[in-house]
């Protein structure tokens, strides 16, 4: 097959995926509730807005220690997911290690904390395992992939004798460390969005405040606590450098050490009793009776939470995948100088800087808060979740589009504006944003399981009610289900970008 040949059937291929992608969406937009049902979101809004406006801070004690606690709670996580991670992505051509990595990756961070506060409490320890355990499965996988793709040219000027463990250090980690150090540098403002919303559980975080504040219409508290989530992480850059990480560290492990009243009785129930299916407790001998019972018991479980919770995770993360597509392809010209080329230099940078600071801000807001908002402007549905979901992801990959571009040359006479946009910047960057996008779907999924929580009936709904009634064997298995449609999505998306020859590991994603 010619280079033509091959270059139009990759077109064409592209061009039928986002097809059917977006009529799947379609679809589901059909099945699904979006009916606003708050009687005046205007109002709720305005006032909103007058909050946004007039923020006020009840408790600077307060609003400082929730401030600490969320800078603590993240990099103590981060910090033990690199470890975890680098190690676990050593191994990560095992089949094994890699569905580990896939199996504690898929479990969302709040239903790591569900799970720990069982045994643990609302301590530090359980904000630390928390973000610490999930980050772990994915720094190993981006790890492990950078070391799989590395340039093999190097190792080539390697003695033949050389160890792999030399071969390892002197041609893969030096390749590979700069993607790390950037990819882990993004994770930490994840971690920081992550450890605000542990709050939402119960830990001391900003997103506690925040919920009790919008719950209780507290609007100008609730921006106080809002602006210090966006001033920490807007301000990473200016103050958290690799030079003062060790200070950083022995500060946050002294301010708030990693420790737990743990009972070990209570332990031991727990895992030996409270998350076994109640039809098996106490149970020695799997006769015809009790496998029986365990039939009926996951038989009325699949019909009357499994499956609805899987039906609509799958409907709302496919109409917020596409819906993050859409806005990811409006949102990019906001970050690329392509668009910024005419005019006077100071204007062209002025522009550009307030565009890319639309998306920074965008990007920061974390879904499940941008969720809750929407709650309670439009009123429950599936509405507030697709925004939420689309705003957030979508500046996300907005923002990498945009840096992408920088690669292009154009010539002087090229065309403006829309024109510009269709024939000259699409085409080109049509591929990056797929492998952007299918990236993006298994934690999209994620987090439409967790949205749950806020009553929307995805898998985490049903997963919060089990705890909320101390079932956590029923809480166990939607976890367990959560994490395999996670597994499955994630592989799926994986065999997408291979099939379509699209980049396996975007920076920065």
């Amino acid at each position: 097959m010619s280079a033509s040949n091959s270059i139009n059937t990759s077109a064409s291929a592209l061009r039928n995926l986002s097809f059917w992608f977006a009529l799947s969406a379609l679809l589901c937009l059909l099945l699904v509730d979006i009916e606003i049902s708050s009687a005046d979101p205007w109002a709720e809004l305005g006032l909103m807005t007058a909050g946004a406006l007039s923020p006020s801070v009840w408790s600077w004690p307060t609003l400082l220690s929730s401030l600490a606690n969320t800078f603590a709670f993240a990099l103590q996580g981060v910090t033990l997911a690199a470890m975890g991670g680098f190690v676990l992505a050593l191994g990560y051509r095992f089949t094994l290690v890699r569905a580990f990595c896939a199996f504690i990756r898929s479990i969302h961070e709040l239903f790591w904390a569900l799970l720990f506060m069982q045994v643990a409490g609302l301590s530090s320890l359980t904000g630390l395992l928390a973000i610490a355990i999930p980050y772990a499965g994915t720094l190993a996988k981006i790890y492990g992939e950078l070391f799989e793709e590395v340039d093999p040219a190097p190792a080539n000027n390697l003695p033949p004798t050389s160890s792999r463990l030399s071969h390892f250090c002197y041609s893969v980690l030096p390749l590979a460390w700069r993607s790390m150090a950037t990819y882990t540098s993004y994770r930490f403002e994840c971690a920081i969005r992550s450890s605000a919303i542990l709050g939402f559980v119960g830990l001391p975080t900003l997103g506690f405040h925040l919920e009790t504040a919008l719950s209780d219409g507290q609007y100008s508290e609730a921006a106080a606590f809002f602006y210090a989530l966006l001033l920490l992480i807007g301000t990473l850059r200016l103050w958290l450098h690799k030079r003062l990480l060790p200070v950083y560290l022995v500060a946050v492990f002294y301010y708030l050490p990693p420790q737990a009243t743990i009972s070990w009785q209570l332990l031991v129930r727990f895992i030996s009793e409270d998350i076994v299916p109640a039809p098996l407790r106490g149970q020695t001998i799997a006769s015809a009776e009790t496998l029986n019972s365990l039939s009926q018991w996951f038989s009325l479980l699949w019909q009357q939470q499994i499956w609805p919770g899987l039906v609509n995770t799958v409907l709302l993360g496919q109409i917020s995948l596409v819906f993050t597509g859409l806005l990811a392809l409006a949102l990019l010209p906001l970050n690329s100088s392509l668009f910024f080329r005419h005019g006077r230099i100071v204007s062209r940078h002025l522009k550009r800087s307030i565009g890319d600071s639309i998306l920074v801000l965008l990007r920061t807001l974390p879904e499940y808060l941008l969720a809750f908002i929407g709650l309670l402007i439009f009123g429950p549905s599936m509405l507030p979740a697709i925004l939420a979901l689309g705003i957030h992801n979508g500046a996300i990959i907005g923002h990498l589009l945009g840096r992408y571009t920088e690669e292009f040359n154009l010539r002087d006479d090229a065309s403006r504006g829309i024109t510009l946009y269709f024939y000259e910047v699409l085409p080109r960057i049509y591929r990056q944003f797929l492998a952007f996008l299918f990236y993006r779907w298994e934690v999209i999924l994620r987090e439409t399981a967790i949205l749950g929580i806020l009553g929307i009936a995805t898998l985490g709904f049903y997963i919060d009610s089990a705890f909320e009634t101390f079932r956590f064997d029923v809480a166990l298995l939607l976890i367990l289900v959560s994490a395999a449609l996670n597994i499955s999505v994630d592989q799926f998306a994986r065999y997408l970008r291979q099939r379509l020859q699209l980049k396996t590991v975007p920076e920065s994603l």
